[in-house]
């Protein structure tokens, strides 16, 4: 297949891209240069650059203004980069004759639905997103036009979870309830491309060892869940000085998208404690 992807220099989307690359033709599409980026441009200026790019069987929409723009961006920027450069794409894809379009999406989207309250929040598919700033309202509005294309073309939609460079410490008692790493982002989207019919929405996220009967005890006493579940592995984080979160306040499943997509993420807590990370862009 050919696929454009926007947001090639970022750090997710410099891994999709990567990993798609190795069975498709790729064209990174970003503002800014990089090691996967073949055209320098604006995702919203499509009449600019869409000869450059010639047939195209599926765009995957990864480029956007994140949280960290939040407060430092207007809304006027947020809507223009997430809801006005998703509906651009998504009409030249469909002009274009694709037959994909994937959006990357956030589960931060879920907004105030992640609080708390007796107990921690079993994030799934079904679980109503409460927007609570421009970025969780923009790509909201981005996923429904996106779903909105039912017919036209096959749309995905991966909400994938926190994905952040950060201390290995950080990242895997993250990997275990609501974290995960860009290889796996990367490979939810190559499944993605194999997938047909109807719009749909994954969570992409790390493998978890919870299930929704452990919610109680995650938020009153996240450790002794953690004993109970996976006590080796517990105890290998301790031994280097990880000292376990009293309380989880939420846990995202990806079983969805292990049904439907046979998304097996690889890199959780393990990859973590052998330094097995890939927090930063490769150009």
């Amino acid at each position: 297949m050919r696929v454009v992807v926007t947001g090639a220099a970022g750090l997710i989307g410099s891994g999709v891209a990567r990993r798609l690359a190795r069975e498709h033709d790729v064209i990174g599409l970003d503002l800014n240069p990089g090691g996967h980026v073949q055209i320098v441009a604006d995702c919203c200026d499509v009449a600019a650059w869409r000869q450059r790019v010639g047939s195209i069987d599926a765009i995957v929409h990864v480029a956007a203004l994140h949280a960290p723009h939040v407060g430092r961006r207007s809304d006027a920027e947020f809507r223009r980069a997430n809801v006005e450069a998703t509906s651009r794409l998504l009409d030249y894809a469909i002009g274009a004759g694709a037959s994909h379009f994937i959006l990357t999406s956030t589960t931060s989207l879920y907004g105030h639905a992640l609080e708390p309250d007796d107990a921690a929040v079993w994030v799934d598919e079904e679980l109503e997103p409460q927007p609570r700033d421009i970025y969780d309202e923009t790509k909201l509005e981005a996923e429904q036009l996106v779903a909105a294309a039912s017919g036209a073309i096959t749309v995905t939609t991966l909400r994938m979870s926190r994905c952040f460079p950060e201390a290995a410490e950080v990242m895997a008692w993250y990997r275990l309830h609501r974290g995960i790493d860009r290889r796996d982002v990367a490979e939810a989207h190559a499944l993605a491309l194999h997938r047909s019919g109807p719009p749909a929405t994954y969570i992409i996220s790390a493998a978890t060892p919870f299930g929704r009967e452990d919610c109680k005890g995650l938020l009153l006493d996240a450790p002794a869940v953690l004993e109970q579940r996976c006590a080796g592995l517990i105890g290998e984080m301790i031994g280097k000085g990880w000292q376990p979160p009293r309380s989880i306040d939420r846990v995202y499943d990806s079983s969805r998208a292990a049904r439907d997509l046979g998304f097996m993420p690889r890199f959780g807590v393990e990859s973590c404690l052998a330094s097995d990370w890939d927090p930063l862009p490769s150009h």
